[in-house]
């Protein structure tokens, strides 16, 4: 099986198409609904190559998630692609490896993803 990507979106429609399409090219893909529900999934079953983030959602959103991710050893390398629908990414508060705004554009973000790939390999 490819690389491992973690999903985390709360939009069922984006949550499944993304993790549809990163399958069919390869990826081994899981889904989290928000942040607290990804955390307890690495911690559980493993820790993804790369993880595709979003900023918006209820119970843990994507800047408390990557607070949380970042004081774990075991998680804080993973490289974070940002997919948001805000106008920006408060960079004070969240430095990723990428983002891409929604709607989303599939050459940038699996070109990132790629990029990403490629950067947790290093």
């Amino acid at each position: 099986m490819g690389k491992s990507i973690l999903v985390i979106d709360d939009e069922e429609d984006i949550l499944f198409t993304l993790a549809a399409i990163l399958k069919a090219l390869g990826y081994s893909v899981k889904v989290a609904w928000n942040g607290r529900e990804a955390l307890e999934t690495m911690r559980a079953s493993g820790a993804p190559d790369v993880i595709v983030l979003d900023l918006m959602m209820p119970v843990m959103d994507g800047y408390q998630f990557w607070s949380e991710q970042h004081r774990d050893p075991k998680l804080a390398q993973i490289p974070v692609v940002v997919i948001t629908a805000g106008t920006s990414v408060r960079r004070d508060e969240l430095d990723p490896f990428g983002v891409v705004p929604k709607p989303i554009k599939l050459p940038l973000l699996c070109s990132l993803i790629e990029r990403a790939v490629g950067a947790a390999d290093d």
